[in-house]
């Protein structure tokens, strides 16, 4: 393994590098399913590994040169130097668009040449560590372990999980402290039993609880539970109230208590208030009464009336209809007339023009009906034309419907035979170099293969090529990608999309120097998220520099494009993907 104060020169060190990359690649191969199983610890400890505290020196090959803090899901250069996932990420991103160098010896690092070193990586797993809760915690565990420890070591601070109370405890007094401690516990209402917060109960009895008996309003000598004042002002003694004989004139007004005597005492003076008021109604009723019979009287003398007007009126109607009829008859008869002037006007004109013989005419006349027969079998010929067009303008619409269902059926059968349901796919790409011609001049964005799916009710996904590069490797290299497109039974798979994915261009020269890379999906991106149906897919993610174009179209020990194709393989890790 390359550490940092590793001494090696020349052709020594480039000879001891390149057997130390190959066996790290064969190892890496090797333990890829065990990295998988493990990978969520090192995320975890990502926060905390400045402050672990090894049981042994760690040494100095276990350190990142980026973050100094030990090397977590380790990926190793070319130049032999391994750095965390993370902090290499980091330090790609904050160099572009120059070539990031490795800070311990400068040398250039290129993420196709990266690879994980599971090697070191199960090194540094098995890495004792004392409990980051120590010295009160004497536990040593593993460092891949040291997580699952401290969800149950009973040192490690906590929280406490009641809203509002903010108090740190370690884990071995939490549960006392919920129960009997803390003061944002829940405890039910002494009055209504209902829950509520421990430190807000005495204001809940004393400005909200419906069953706490409280003292009147109005202040009677009873105690009234809070949920029936409403009810108790019903009948309360003391609330101040009107006498019930108001509307006939009496202006008492007292509590509740006072006018109930007043009411018992006085009927007499009530019942005089009533007669008075009763007698009022009665010359009011004799008032109205009069008027009424004078409107009575009114009416009666206005229908006569109009009775009357329309007696003397319909006669005028009827004579008014009668002139009517006469004045259209005559303009009827008007129009006629100046119709006959009009014609007779022409003939005479005609006449005095000279007009040929009778037999002239006749034969004229024949010619006229002629040409009128020839122009109505015309007009029929015409309209039927019409109607010949119109079919055939029908039928071509149809004709083009039709065709056009068939190729859609045709590209439906073409991708239902080239369907893949194992998560592998091999794009056969014909026409390389003119296609990749048109993608340099912009006439042919980028090429998408066929479908793939990782079982029959599985991801549904499809590579996507640029020939002539993209982004980083425009003009320069290969980029491939794959991409999640939406599928029939996404609402029953897990998200986001988890397994590893492989892409590879394919050796046809026999020899199976066939070259790989692949990439493990970061489940907080959103391009493994669930595709949205209304969408064509997710963002295509993959290697913008898969392979330079110079070495894809000569490599020295490979044959990559034959008979102007290319192959490209895609394969899903199928490790832990049940199927439906």
């Amino acid at each position: 393994m390359a550490t940092a104060d590793t001494k090696l020169g020349g052709s020594e060190e480039s000879s001891l590098q390149s057997e130390e990359s190959v066996r790290r690649s064969e190892e890496s191969r090797l333990g890829s399913e065990e990295c998988r199983m493990k990978s969520s610890w090192e995320s975890e400890l990502t926060c905390i590994k400045h402050s672990l505290k090894f049981v042994l020196k760690l040494k100095e090959e276990f350190v990142c040169p980026i973050c100094r803090g030990v090397v977590l899901n380790p990926q190793q250069n070319s130049c032999g130097h391994i750095y965390c996932f993370h902090c290499l990420q980091g330090l790609l991103e904050s160099s572009s668009p120059s070539s990031p160098v490795c800070p311990v010896d400068r040398a250039v690092i290129t993420p196709a040449e990266v690879f994980q070193d599971n090697c070191c990586k199960r090194e540094i797993s098995s890495l004792e560590v004392f409990c980051t809760n120590s010295p009160e915690c004497t536990s040593v565990t593993t460092l891949n372990h040291l997580q699952e420890h401290l969800r149950s070591c009973q040192f490690e601070q906590l929280q406490c999980t009641n809203s509002g109370c903010r108090a740190l405890l370690q884990r071995r007094y939490l549960q006392e402290h919920l129960t009997d401690d803390c003061p944002h516990r829940m405890e039910p209402c002494p009055h209504c039993r209902q829950p509520h917060c421990l430190s807000l109960i005495q204001d809940h009895v004393q400005s909200s609880c419906p069953d706490v008996e409280v003292d009147c309003p109005n202040s009677c000598s009873q105690k009234v539970p809070r949920h029936k004042l409403t009810e108790h002002g019903e009948s309360c003694p003391e609330v101040q109230v009107e006498c019930s004989y108001k509307k006939f004139g009496c202006p008492v007004q007292d509590k509740r208590g006072k006018v109930k005597l007043h009411e018992d005492a006085a009927v007499n003076h009530h019942i005089l208030l009533v007669l008075r008021s009763n007698t009022n109604l009665e010359q009011q009723v004799g008032v109205l009464q009069e008027e009424a019979l004078l409107r009575q009287q009114e009416v009666q003398t206005d229908n006569l009336l109009l009775t009357d007007l329309q007696k003397k009126i319909r006669p005028l109607l009827q004579q008014s209809s009668c002139h009517e009829h006469v004045i259209s008859t005559a303009q009827r008869s008007l129009s006629r007339q100046e119709d006959v002037l009009s014609t007779v006007q022409l003939e005479v004109k005609q006449v005095s023009r000279g007009l040929p013989g009778l037999e002239e005419l006749e034969q004229l006349r024949k010619s006229l009906d002629a040409v009128m027969q020839e122009v109505s079998g015309a007009e029929a010929l015409r309209e039927h034309l019409g109607t010949l067009e119109e079919n055939l303008r029908h039928h071509s619409g149809l004709l083009d419907l039709h065709a056009s269902q068939l190729s859609r059926n045709k590209q439906r059968l073409r991708e239902l035979e080239a369907t893949s349901y194992d998560g592998k796919l091999i794009w056969k790409i014909q026409d390389f170099k003119k296609r990749k011609e048109e993608e340099a001049k912009g006439q042919l964005p980028c090429l998408s293969s066929m479908p793939f799916h990782t079982g029959r009710c599985g991801y549904k996904m499809a590579i996507k090529a640029y020939l002539n590069g993209d982004g980083e490797g425009r003009g320069t290299h290969l980029s491939l990608y794959v991409v999640l497109m939406p599928g029939d039974f996404d609402a029953l798979l897990p998200w986001p999309f988890r397994q590893t994915v492989s892409l590879s261009i394919l050796d046809q020269s026999g020899t199976g120097n066939h070259r790989s890379l692949s990439f493990r999906p970061d489940p907080t991106s959103k391009s493994y998220q669930q595709p949205d149906a209304e969408s064509v897919s997710n963002v295509a993610v993959g290697f913008s520099c898969f392979i330079p174009l110079n070495k894809l179209e000569m490599p020295q020990n490979a044959v990559y494009v034959k008979d102007d194709t290319l192959f490209v393989k895609v394969k899903v890790d199928m490790a832990g993907l049940e199927s439906l």
